[in-house]
């Protein structure tokens, strides 16, 4: 009957060698006065005690891997037999009975590994008292101990989850310092150490490279890198990003952090563990063998499996309780919300005598106002009754703050709030949200808040522990600190909340932030004053930014509790000096959203001129985040400020388009296109209060109603705000009341007019002229400017809507552009289709919508400048610049050809050569099949025609093509254009075209597709060269020479094949050469080093290497060659005009 013991002696002491770090002492003599049974049988139980019916062996893994945990056998007297399963507490119950506290801890650790905590074990081993240290000598052998004997190993105020097993020496009590080896050694190797327990065992070379990629690992992962680098250089025969390298044929074990939590307790690997229920001896398997199971016999797998299928439903049933548990505290927290929901509802809400969970806590969640007015005393005093040792606290007056003279919408002051960054969703910040204010209720908080701070002290030893420690530690600080009496006390406490955390993150400052909210609703303005703020002010200049963040979250959160007068000016100016201080941008980017909060509550006007200041510094702060914020919060914030003084059109939006104004005058000589940045955003985050403003006080508003059958505002019909704080809707109060104004708005402007209607008439008369006059006075040239004009006036007309652009903005526009040619006098330098008024008014306002009539308008205005620009003879830039806008979105392609059509089949030469150059603009980004189907035939439709200015005016288009498509069959049409050109004799005197061709090459050479380049480009080129070396007017081989010299220099950079350099490039640098010899022998020089170079190259590979390409940049390989090189490009200048006039000077 006897079955193998799974606590055989043998296996026994195999596994405490292999377990040094750990605890166990099963090896003692009676000498050693360790508890437990007598030596001869180390795991039989005291003659009294009741034997255990189970014995739990050690958690091991099968060595298959699958991870199944077999750690129950049946005892001797058991085997065969299906007794009933004893639970896992019983067995606990006995271990402990019979003080076999080591396999209890060992028992403990494994059901924690397992995910199965046993509340007996842990709360013995939670105990202190269980572990105290006695005095004298230790007991004997055969006493019996109780759960609180002694077992010498740490002080009382020590636990087994918290001891370091490793610090103990073998001084003093020799019983508590005597532990066995965990290694995997050899057999023999085992037995001396046993024998020896003192001597230390050399280390092993594997040993030790394990042992240095866990330390580096550590190193590295704690931020010690200078430590970590040193490290590898002294082992610098190990590389430490691979484990493999260590040569250990295992998995990676865990970090040492893990190592040293665990005691030493190894984890279970498929190579290194078996199930010691079959008394396996590792000493006695191969090197690299990997165990394997042993057969087992089926009665017993048949047990083993029964006893899983009955701890997972032991699992289960103590998993239902728990979930009862929890369902219960579900309902009864749901009470205490359906309780808080009712008296937030209460009208009047109440923010001196706030929503109570029975009366006693002040909560801040849901609230978003404290000016609302306040809750008579006599109300909560009756609706509440509570005993008077209860109440002493609650017969205070209530708690009433200033009260700004404000007008802001409450859908407007909820999204400003918004950006106040609190946190009370989880239970913590529930907690923190609260305030007791009676002594039952705080006696409740210390009830809720206890039983999560004392396991954190108690486990307090990694830094994880100690932040979550410090976080619910906030209530209990915000409550004392409240109802604390002693001033002195209150302060030196709420120093501690905002020096809790080091460096506090973004849940940790929200819950801070939160308290503090909880606590200035609590204790009034006075108090905020005096006790919080001086906090924020000692932490300004704080050296970890996380604080200044903090303090810069807090001026902005606490800014509706604060007096009027200090919020006004101390805050504002303590926000001030970190907008211009700080360093760090989260901190620049908080001050800055603060400071919008503040300006939703400051309603002194003399603070006017600081606020405006304030918003021209942040906007010209250099982090995008910084700005964002700004036209997030500030801007609207501001802005509705304004709106209330009744200056945001009189006063604000002035001061910006006189700022613009002056930028444009100082710019003559050169713009400052940044600055005009700023204050056209600025301008442009305005828009939706200006909108606001015109609604507001519009001879309509009055007969807005809210009758439910408004409908729906389309969600077009406002461009996307960049903040809630933007929308029109949010300004307004509700998108219910913005719909029917928008109603009225649109059949007053259509039916009735804007007679009396004061804000729309400094719109029409007074702002649309000023900004089309500055418009006029940009730089059409400076494609930034464009842009940002275009867009503003875009969200402008989009805003202000369809029936104002058409009626009131294209007007004002077709006035001015009045498209004739007797308008254009590019002479006099004045007229108004030369300027940026032409590609904004067809980019900004024509665009708006894209209706069949707009589109319609838009082709028409484009083809009316087309034809006027080109029959004047004037400039093209304006015409160019509507092109370029409008070619970056694909949308207006199709638009765009329709547009070049007109011109390619107009009857004018002049306006088939402005269309043939605005080919260029488009066709970059264009797709390919529309390029094939509508823009190459249009192009050679042009080349088709008598003139051979309209054929010169179209080679940068079919280079653009080349430059840019990928099809075959296209690019051989253009191929065969452009051969047309350089072949045909009738072109053979058309200087123009020549330097057009050239000029081209250069410019789509370097990127145009490499065969097209060898075989059409770069032959060409050579033909050039050769035909200016005997033309005989010297102006015309200037130019060509100087086209030739920069289309050369850039195709230097291409990789050209060996053969196609020999028979071209190198012929036609030569030839470029000899004109350079008698216009100018600086370039000589430089051409000479570069064929002399090239020449070298090609005489050394010629024959070894004839299939390789090159580059010509990679040829100049010697030094003194490439410095001369670049030394004398250095002092050339790629433009063509100056580089003839240097050649003109060289006669």
């Amino acid at each position: 009957m006897a079955s193998v013991n799974p606590f055989d002696l043998s296996d026994s002491e195999e596994e405490a060698e292999r377990r040094p770090n750990e605890t166990v002492d099963t090896e003692r003599s009676p000498s050693d006065g360790a508890p437990g049974p007598p030596p001869g049988n180390l795991f039989s139980p005291p003659a009294d005690a009741e034997p255990p019916t189970l014995l739990l062996s050690s958690n091991r893994t099968s060595p298959s891997g699958e991870g199944i945990s077999v750690s129950v056998a049946a005892t001797s007297a058991m085997a065969g037999s299906a007794e009933a399963r004893v639970s896992v507490d019983v067995i606990a119950a006995q271990l402990l009975r019979d003080q076999y506290i080591l396999t209890a801890l060992e028992f403990h650790t494994e059901l924690l590994e397992a995910g199965r905590e046993l509340p007996r074990l842990r709360d013995y081993f939670s105990n202190p008292g269980n572990f105290e240290r006695q005095s004298g000598t230790p007991p004997a052998k055969d006493q019996v101990l109780g759960p609180g004997g002694p077992l010498n190993r740490a002080g009382s105020i020590s636990t087994l989850d918290s001891l370091d097993f490793a610090r103990y020496s073998d001084d003093g009590n020799r019983e508590s310092d005597e532990r066995v080896a965990e290694s995997e050694v050899a057999s023999q190797e085992r037995k001396n150490f046993k024998s020896s327990p003192e001597i230390q065992e050399p280390i092993r070379q594997l040993e030790k490279r394990a042992l240095n990629f866990l330390v580096n690992e550590y190193l590295l992962k704690n931020e010690y890198k200078l430590s970590s680098i040193t490290f590898s250089d002294e082992n610098d025969d190990q590389d430490f990003e691979l484990w493999d390298d260590v040569g250990l044929n295992i998995p990676k074990p865990p970090d040492l952090l893990h190592l040293y939590r665990n005691c030493g307790t190894p984890l279970p690997s498929p190579r290194d563990t078996v199930d010691v229920s079959v008394g396996v001896n590792f000493g006695d398997l191969p090197g690299n063998c990997i165990p394997q199971d042993p057969p087992k016999k089926p009665d017993l797998l048949q047990q083993q499996q029964t006893e899983v299928v009955q701890e997972l439903e032991y699992q289960i049933s103590l998993l239902n309780n728990e979930k009862q548990s929890l369902a219960e505290q579900i309902k009864k927290l749901q009470s205490e919300i359906q309780t808080l929901k009712r008296t937030v509802s209460s009208p009047p809400p109440s923010y001196s005598q706030p929503p109570t969970d029975n009366g006693q806590y002040l909560d801040i969640r849901g609230v978003s106002e404290p000016e609302t007015e306040l809750d008579p005393p006599s109300t909560q005093n009756t609706s509440h009754p509570h005993p008077q040792s209860h109440n002493k606290l609650k017969s205070r007056p209530p708690v009433k703050f200033d009260q700004p003279n404000r007008k802001l919408s409450p859908a407007f002051l909820q999204a400003l709030l918004s950006f106040c960054r609190m946190c009370s969703d989880s239970r913590l910040g529930a907690e923190v949200s609260r305030i007791a204010d009676s002594e039952e209720s705080v006696m409740l908080m210390l009830g809720r808040c206890l039983p999560h701070i004392v396991p954190n002290v108690l486990l307090a030893k990694r830094e994880r522990m100690v932040a979550h420690l410090c976080q619910e530690l906030i209530p209990l600080i915000l409550c004392t600190a409240c109802l604390h009496p002693e001033p002195k006390e209150r302060d030196q406490l709420l120093h501690i909340l905002f020096n809790l955390i080091k460096r506090p993150d973004d849940e940790q400052r929200q819950m801070i932030l939160t308290g503090c909210v909880a606590f200035a609703r609590h204790v009034g303005p006075t108090r905020v004053e005096a006790e919080l703020l001086p906090q924020c002010w000692e932490q300004i200049n704080h050296k970890y930014p996380e604080r200044r963040l903090l303090v810069a979250e807090a001026c902005g959160a606490l800014a509706p509790y604060l007096p009027k007068e200090i919020r006004s000016s101390l805050v504002l100016s303590m926000l001030q000096q970190m907008l211009a201080e700080d360093k760090a941008d989260m901190v620049r980017e908080a001050v800055v959203k603060s400071l919008g909060i503040i300006m939703g509550y400051i309603d002194d006007p003399d603070k006017y001129s600081q606020g405006f200041e304030l918003m021209l510094l942040s906007l010209g702060d250099p982090s995008e985040r910084v700005v964002s914020a700004v036209h997030q919060v500030f801007i609207p914030a501001f802005a509705a400020w304004t709106t209330e003084l009744g200056t945001l059109h009189t006063t604000l939006i002035p001061s910006l388009l006189a700022r613009i104004e002056k930028l444009l005058m100082q710019g003559e000589h050169g713009l400052d296109e940044h600055k005009l940045h700023v204050f056209l955003s600025a301008l442009q985050s305005l828009i939706p209060p200006l909108f606001a403003v015109v609604l507001q006080n519009a001879p309509f508003t009055s007969r807005a109603k809210l009758d439910g059958d408004t409908p729906a505002i389309e969600v077009t019909r406002f461009p996307r705000p960049a903040s809630p704080l933007q929308d029109v809707a949010t300004i307004i109060g509700s998108r219910e009341m913005l719909s029917a104004l928008l109603l009225l708005y649109d059949h007053q402007l259509e039916l009735e007019g804007t007679t009396g209607w004061d804000s729309l008439l400094w719109v029409v008369n007074q702002l649309l002229p000023q900004l089309i006059d500055i418009v006029s006075r940009i730089n059409v040239t400076s494609s930034t400017c464009v842009h940002e004009f275009s867009r503003f006036f875009w969200r402008f007309c989009r805003t202000f809507g369809k029936i104002f652009t058409n009626t009131k903005v294209k007007p004002q526009f077709q006035e001015i552009l009045r498209l004739s040619e007797e308008n254009v006098d590019a002479s006099a330098g004045n007229d108004i289709l030369t300027k940026a008024t032409v590609p904004i008014y067809a980019t900004g306002v024509l665009t708006c919508y894209n209706q069949e009539e707009d589109r319609k308008l838009l082709v028409g205005f484009l083809e009316d400048v087309m034809t006027t620009l080109s029959l004047s003879h004037a400039p093209l830039d304006s015409l160019k610049a509507s092109f370029v806008e409008l070619g970056a979105n694909p949308v207006y392609h199709e638009l765009l050809l329709t547009v070049l059509w007109y011109g390619v089949v107009h009857t004018s030469a002049l306006v088939r050569c402005t269309a043939a150059r605005m080919f260029e603009l488009v066709l970059r980004g264009m797709s390919e099949a529309l390029v094939d189907r509508r823009a190459a035939p249009a192009l050679i439709t042009l080349c088709s025609g008598p003139e051979f200015s309209v054929r010169i005016s179209t080679i940068p288009a079919f280079g653009t093509i080349m430059e840019t498509v990928t099809q075959k069959e296209l690019l051989e049409r253009v191929k065969m254009q452009l051969a047309s050109f350089l072949e045909d004799p009738q072109y053979q005197d058309q200087h123009s075209l020549h330097m057009e061709i050239i000029r081209t090459f250069g410019r789509v050479g370097p990127n145009a597709e490499p065969r097209f380049r060898d075989e059409f480009v770069l032959p060409h080129l050579h033909k050039l060269a050769l035909a200016n070396n005997s033309q005989a007017v010297e102006s015309k081989r200037i130019d060509i020479a100087t086209q030739l010299f920069e289309a050369y220099s850039a195709l230097s950079c291409c990789f050209i094949s060996e053969e196609v350099m020999v028979n071209h490039f190198l012929p036609g640098l030569r030839c470029l050469r000899a004109d350079m010899e008698q216009l100018s022998p600086e370039h000589e020089v430089i051409l000479s080093s570069m064929i002399k170079e090239c020449e070298i190259k090609v005489e050394n590979r010629g024959m070894a290497d004839a299939q390789g390409s090159m580059s010509i940049a990679s040829s100049l390989v010697g030094e003194d060659a490439k410095t001369k090189f670049l030394s004398k490009m250095g002092q050339l200048t790629t433009s063509g005009a100056m580089l003839a006039n240097v050649f003109q000077r060289k006669k």
